[in-house]
């Protein structure tokens, strides 16, 4: 891709424009990162880079941009700018094509303020970008104020860099997030969902989340998080403290690679703790049905964030099931065999192993699992294999239709997966002994 980037260079270059890399393709290769993707700032017009490559597309021609595919790649090419004024918190009501100097000002961070121009070898830094680059830090271009109120968005994504980079936030960009974080409320849900995955998907999560709470961002964002602090817990159960700190504990013992549906699973599993708190006759705390109420309350804060089904539906089933890891000793063969064979049952044992590791530190119900799961698989047969019978048969031998059709199958099938029923023989002998 890099090679790509630098033929659009070259081509613009050759064609008497100015061109250069820009944002954050330039701030990582001066990190020592490979880039994801790579950027190109020009002094030619929108229309003179679509008449220089015939494989382009404009994606914002208002803004200047264009992509250019190049083979397999493509290269977003951007012409220099000043923004105009933002009266929607999100972009610039006009602009107006200009310098390389203009347009590395109008940016939201040094650190992505730098340009590169790959034929040179040359960095062009404008904004002390480098400086803070090195130092680890992340200021806002010019005044930061007016950075976060042109583009409420720069509030997340300045959580986002500090987060993923590491860096420190300089204290007057820090000073104008805390005082300007209520309005992230105007961005799109699906542009604060992108930026929430991005922190919370990154090995340095726990940093990501004590900035978004002590920003004032979480707040806007995902009160329902801040409700979780001094909510207290039992302490034979939760040494660690109340709620919140249970949950950011549980953050911080994720592996580094996580699904979405886990560590979302991870931040909403007790969110429900604080409605349902009470205090039994015998002075303990009891969160009864925080799980059922967990999990609608999951549903809808991942549904008010625009999230697609394929992460609501498994993280909620992971809310809802995560109370009954405790009982899992108690359980029937069958029962732990459909609890295994679920497709989130990983993310579900991970959720339970650091629910546990996070509060009382017992373990014995997760090893449990861990051992069944090699047993059965000693067995060389499916956790759920083919029903001896179906409802047909079932109706075929007597049973009227209705529920108790379904109660039958469901019967045989438990004492299938507990070796008990083996043959459709069997099963069909089974029902006209005992549900006819």
């Amino acid at each position: 891709m890099r090679n790509a980037a630098t033929n659009v260079v070259r081509a613009l270059v050759k064609a008497g424009h100015e061109a250069v890399f820009a944002g954050g393709c330039v701030r990582d290769t001066l990190r020592g990162v490979e880039p994801k993707d790579y950027d190109v700032a020009t002094s030619a017009r929108p229309e003179q880079v679509q008449a220089l490559f015939a494989q382009s597309v404009p994606v914002g021609a208002h803004f200047g941009v264009i992509i250019v595919r190049m083979g397999p790649h493509q290269i977003e090419v951007a012409t220099f700018r000043r923004d105009g004024a933002y009266s929607d918190g999100r972009r610039p009501d006009s602009v107006k094509f200009t310098s390389a100097v203009e347009d590395a000002k109008r940016r939201d961070f040094t650190v992505n303020g730098i340009f590169y121009n790959p034929l040179t070898e040359e960095v062009l830094d404008y904004v002390d970008g480098r400086a803070d680059l090195e130092r680890k830090v992340l200021r806002a271009i010019g005044d930061a104020r007016a950075r976060f109120r042109e583009d409420h968005l720069r509030l997340l994504r300045a959580v986002r860099f500090a987060t993923v980079l590491g860096f420190e936030i300089e204290a007057d960009t820090w000073a104008a997030m805390k005082e300007l974080a209520p309005e992230v409320a105007s961005v799109s849900a699906e542009r604060i969902r992108e930026e929430l995955v991005k922190i919370f998907l990154h090995p340095n999560r726990v940093r990501g989340f004590d900035l978004l709470v002590d920003s004032g961002l979480m707040k806007a964002v995902l009160p329902e998080i801040l409700v979780l602090q001094g909510c207290e817990q039992p302490p034979q159960w939760h040494p660690e403290g109340d709620v919140f700190k249970h949950t950011r504990i549980m953050l911080d013992l994720l592996p580094e690679k996580v699904s979405l549906p886990l560590v979302l699973s991870v931040l909403f599993h007790d969110i429900a703790k604080p409605a349902t708190f009470s205090v039994d006759e015998t002075g303990r705390i009891r969160f009864n049905g925080h799980d059922k109420l967990g999990a609608e309350m999951t549903e809808e804060i991942l549904r008010r964030l625009k999230f697609p089904n394929d992460v609501i539906n498994p993280t909620v089933a992971a809310v809802a099931n995560h109370m009954m890891f405790k009982d899992v000793q108690k359980m029937r063969i069958s029962k732990l065999k459909r609890i295994m064979a679920r497709p989130t049952y990983e993310d579900e044992m991970e959720l339970h192993r650091v629910d546990c590791m996070s509060s009382n530190g017992l373990s014995d119900n997760y090893e449990f699992l861990r051992a069944k799961e090699i047993e059965f698989a000693a067995g060389e047969k499916p956790l759920l294999p083919k029903p001896l019978i179906d409802g047909h048969e079932v109706m075929s031998m007597g049973v009227p239709p209705g529920p108790r059709v379904g109660e039958i199958l469901r019967t045989v099938q438990d004492l299938q997966l507990e070796g008990t029923l083996n043959s459709p023989e069997e099963a069909r002998e089974w029902v006209r002994v005992n549900a006819l």
